[in-house]
């Protein structure tokens, strides 16, 4: 069973109703930097783990790689994409 996955949605999920994020059409810069983020991910993440600096259960993945890493690293990436403009908008600078 992908247990990693399911944790992952779950704190997605528990994040955003804590937050009360809305869901809204992302800007084009914010496409930009996801892009960025998921390939940085996958470089760095791929590293990481062909180097066995991590490891991971099999059984508890989907079995779907980018790579080396696999999916559901992907999803921390994501979730910084999506909590670091919101802090920002929110205790950021004011201009």
């Amino acid at each position: 069973m992908a247990t990693y996955l399911l944790v992952n949605l779950l704190f997605m999920a528990l994040v955003a109703l804590l937050l009360r994020i809305r869901p809204r059409m992302p800007s084009r810069k914010w496409w930009i930097m996801l892009a960025v983020l998921l390939a940085l991910t996958a470089v760095f993440d791929s590293m990481i783990v062909y180097f066995e600096v991590v490891g991971y259960d099999s059984s508890k993945l989907l079995g779907v790689y980018v790579g080396y890493a696999p999916i559901e690293d992907f999803f921390y990436a994501i979730l910084a994409a999506v909590l670091v403009p919101w802090a920002w908008n929110r205790f950021g600078a004011k201009k």
